[in-house]
């Protein structure tokens, strides 16, 4: 392996873990939000933050999207509705009714996902590891589903909200898969701006909303929502697609493993809240679930 190689390497394993810190703190700060901000609101007032931060760090010129066009930009538009809009849409309104770590452990079964989807639109195929995987991920979801014990500082997990996180994990899925390949053409900054934009065009509607919510919020809480858009979305965003240019789909999304553990943390130091016993043992599933859909045996 060359030395650029591995130095290629390196930078991208530092930039996920980039990733994974920024990301694990959204769904403390999305948690932290939720008596403050509607969903539809918080998503728009994320991605308009998002994109006015990458607008001041880029300085986007039309002159750089001149190939955007055709294919590329149906993917753009594709990853910037499900992952920027729906994600965010569902992923908020998820975490009204679940914890941060309970929402993070359900979402991470994004990387089965990915997996499944290569086998139905790459032709991968589906191998046993795939197929036991996925069996043991939904028993872990079921689990977590019904952990619904009332305690101080033990958060409840509703069938709405898990439902609301599969949908969630679907459009991780989608919107890795199709981003993947604009890459090729956009740099990261470029990518993960027009994802901002687009999926805020998907948000508008929310817009007056959003006003009336500024207008009646604390400052603590309109200082999440700055964090939400530019921490976990234009740096987050970012760099995770810094090393998607140059990683596979899989080994990137793989290293989301951490960020359940890493939310659950932050969660109990933060919000004094952490998920009910039976939903522990459900997110340890789903996540051994992940785990035996990358394994792949040795010759």
């Amino acid at each position: 392996m060359s030395s650029t190689t591995t130095t290629a390497r390196d930078l991208s394993l530092l930039a996920l873990l980039v990733t994974v810190l920024a990301w694990a703190s959204a769904f403390v700060g999305i948690r932290a939000v939720t008596d403050s901000f509607s969903p539809g609101a918080l998503t728009l007032g994320r991605l308009l933050v998002g994109a006015l931060a990458l607008t001041v760090l880029i300085r986007p010129r039309l002159s750089a999207f001149t190939q955007l066009r055709g294919r590329t930009l149906a993917l753009v538009i594709l990853y910037g509705v499900t992952w920027f809009g729906v994600y965010n849409l569902t992923l908020n309104a998820a975490e009204r009714d679940l914890d941060a770590g309970t929402t993070a452990l359900i979402i991470n079964i994004g990387p089965i996902l990915i997996a499944l989807l290569a086998g139905l639109l790459l032709h991968e195929g589906f191998p046993r590891p795939l197929m036991i995987g996925m069996a043991v991920a939904f028993a872990g979801v079921v689990l977590i589903s019904l952990s619904t014990r009332h305690e101080s500082s033990v958060a409840t997990a509703t069938t709405s909200g898990v439902i609301l996180c599969l949908i969630a994990a679907v459009c991780y899925a989608v919107g890795a898969l199709s981003q993947k390949p604009t890459l090729a053409v956009l740099t990261g900054p470029q990518s993960v701006w027009l994802g901002c934009v687009v999926g805020a065009v998907v948000a508008l509607p929310f817009a007056p909303r959003l006003m009336q919510q500024i207008g009646d919020a604390p400052a603590g809480d309109i200082g999440w929502m700055v964090y939400l858009g530019i921490v976990p979305t234009a740096i987050g965003f970012t760099t995770w697609a810094y090393a998607m240019r140059r990683l596979t789909v899989g080994q990137v999304a793989s290293t989301t493993y951490l960020v359940p553990a890493i939310a659950t943390g932050l969660s109990w130091l933060l919000l004094d809240e952490v998920p009910a016993g039976l939903a522990f043992v459900g997110g340890g599933l789903c996540l051994l679930g992940v785990a035996i859909t990358r394994y792949r045996r040795r010759r």
